[in-house]
């Protein structure tokens, strides 16, 4: 069983982090350059947008995992380097700087980037600032790196967990960043995991895809799958538990902790999304297979109409059976129901498919809590999924409006 414990990235035995003011951002007092270091060889295992068009840090990164171990990954916010012409070249004199830095070879660093797309990413504020970075490096640091990654984000993302492999206690940790551009298309958010447990780089890279198809592929604020968005999972084995190395009990244990950090985070990308008042999960239930009912959860989840309804506290179940019915899934519309649950209490709305009488008042009062669930049911099966999202507000407008200006 999977326990939260404090701390994030740096909370695995052998992980140091540091995050700097470098000078990317046009905000002076800003971090917007981190780093994460594991003080041994580390297994890796990523998975990608599914944007075609994609960020320089990512072709640089999948290049630098191909033999599937890292020590480090250097990071900056502020600008994407995403459709500069020089950008691979940027991305790996970030690598080469940083492995100048702590002594290592290029490709045992990978690169991440984010903020703003198209201009080219300037490297002599990121030359300057590595010494700094390096000389920050700490247990502690793991904090100001996840305040270096954020752009829009009001808050940081940052969970850890403890779990039992084989009698020896390990702890997976993580830090994440998000806030807009954010659509389930793979991880569309920049999110780095430790653990100090062994587990071979192969089941390591499944189990990191088994739970992004759980997670953040199930994660959306606006709709919009980004660039440059990227899971990178490190895993150094300084725990000192027997390896991994097949599908047996420990990897079932390992997976578990895996998805607890991995929905946390999710749901905190989801309530910072850009401009919102309220997480919403989206519950699915009954369905005929875990496909359709991602596909239900998803659908939901990402209506406009029905996270307008949600800023309002306007209990518009039809919304949620409009987007049931477009969403392409299977499913039996005449054997449908509709709840909304909150710390307020909770109120059925919908019955077979149609309305049935409830209070008003009560469906406001419970849809006025910050965290809300949509509770799906369907009558054609037994699979389930749950969707991670928030309301649309008109901050949401505000700042988009002159994100780049």
């Amino acid at each position: 069983m999977a326990i939260r414990i404090e701390g994030g990235v740096t909370a695995p035995k052998g992980f140091t982090a540091s995050g700097v003011h470098c000078g990317i951002r046009r905000n002076r007092t800003k971090r917007d350059l981190a780093l994460i270091v594991s003080d041994r060889p580390a297994s890796g295992a990523a998975v990608y947008t599914q944007n075609l068009v994609k960020g320089a840090p990512l072709t640089v990164t999948r290049q630098h995992l191909e033999n599937g171990t890292a020590r480090a990954i250097i990071v900056n916010s502020g600008i994407a380097n995403t459709c500069a012409a020089d950008g691979i070249e940027k991305a790996e004199a970030m690598c080469r700087l940083a492995a100048d830095a702590l002594q290592l070879d290029v490709d045992d660093v990978l690169v991440a980037s984010t903020g703003v797309i198209g201009p080219s990413i300037v490297l002599d504020p990121i030359e300057k600032g590595i010494p700094a970075l390096v000389a920050e490096l700490s247990k502690e640091g793991g904090t100001n790196a996840a305040e270096a990654i954020m752009t829009t984000d009001t808050v940081k993302k940052e969970f850890a967990y403890t779990v039992t492999l084989g009698g020896v206690d390990c702890v997976l940790g993580g830090i994440a960043k998000g806030s807009g551009m954010i659509a389930p298309n793979m991880a569309t958010m920049l999110c780095f995991l430790t653990t100090d447990a062994a587990i071979d780089s192969r089941l390591l890279d499944e189990a990191l895809h088994e739970v992004v198809g759980d997670t953040f592929n199930m994660l959306s604020v606006d709709g919009d799958t980004s660039t440059n968005d990227n899971v990178i999972l490190l895993a150094n084995g300084a725990a000192g538990n027997r390896p991994i190395t097949e599908k047996d009990a420990d990897y079932k244990t390992f997976v578990e902790a895996l998805h607890a950090l991995c929905a946390d985070l999710c749901r905190r990308l989801a309530k910072d999304g850009e401009g919102a008042t309220k997480l919403l999960e989206t519950k699915v239930y009954g369905a005929a297979t875990v496909e359709d009912a991602r596909t239900v959860a998803r659908s939901v989840n990402r209506s406009s109409l029905l996270k307008a309804a949600m800023f309002g506290a306007d209990a518009n179940w039809g919304r949620v059976l409009c987007a049931i019915g477009y969403s392409g899934a299977k499913v039996d519309v005449t054997g449908v129901r509709v709840r909304f649950l909150s710390r307020a209490g909770e109120i059925t709305v919908c019955e077979n498919g149609a309305g049935i009488p409830f209070d008003e008042d009560v469906a406001k009062t419970v849809l006025t809590e910050d965290e809300i669930v949509i509770e799906i049911t369907l009558s054609d099966g037994e699979a389930a999924a749950v969707a991670y999202g928030c309301d649309l507000t008109y901050d949401y407008v505000k700042i988009n409006g002159d994100y780049r200006t």
